[in-house]
């Protein structure tokens, strides 16, 4: 009798990043369980699993923002196929913290050229930024030049708009993997790569 052969399920790593208070897990367990959760200030990290498209498992990293967490998110950078970036939109006391953590983030030597995702939350609240506007105020055309990036309205309590941010995570993370494969291609033709290529 003939056994069925599995298919091949392919993984990716997302890190989930942003200051405290800025919809970070609520994103996560929305997408999770579809339902709305009471969440709490993340001491520490949450890793779910997420199937965003069929046989593609995206293993998101939650990271707390708090003050004294905000140092150890390099740790967190290595292996990440995409960051998304959470933003609360309506924190206008916050935004330019908010701004410079990301630049920061960014110099980060294991998500060098990795793409970005940027979720601008909270756009159910009154005077909330737009997508616009924290595209501007987080320069994103000057600090993402060097790689693919997209900003996102949404709302984590409603679900609005987490789809498509997440859509477009997957549409990154092929276009970056395939990329990277073209790269260590080329060194192993030409410099006698030795490495171990990350590949699905």
């Amino acid at each position: 009798m003939g056994m069925c052969k599995p298919s091949k399920v392919k993984q990716a790593r997302v890190l989930l990043l942003g200051l405290d208070f800025s919809g970070k897990s609520t994103i996560l367990y929305k997408l999770k369980h579809a339902k709305d959760f009471m969440t709490l200030p993340t001491i520490g990290f949450n890793v779910e699993m997420l199937e965003i498209e069929k046989n593609i498992h995206l293993t998101v990293w939650d990271v707390g923002g708090q003050l004294h967490m905000r140092s150890f998110w390099g740790h967190y950078c290595e292996d990440t196929d995409v960051l998304v970036y959470v933003v609360d939109s309506t924190d206008w006391r916050h935004l330019e913290d908010s701004r410079r953590e990301f630049e920061c983030l960014l110099k980060n030597e294991h998500i060098r050229r990795v793409p970005v995702v940027l979720l601008a939350n909270k756009q159910d609240l009154p005077g909330a930024f737009t997508a616009e506007d924290i595209t501007r105020k987080f320069k994103m055309k000057k600090n993402c030049g060097d790689r693919d990036w997209y900003v996102q309205p949404c709302c984590a309590t409603s679900g609005d708009g987490l789809t498509e941010g997440f859509h477009k995570v997957m549409e990154f993370i092929k276009s970056y993997r395939k990329s990277a494969e073209a790269t260590l291609a080329f060194f192993k033709q030409n410099q006698n790569y030795t490495g171990n290529p990350r590949t699905w």
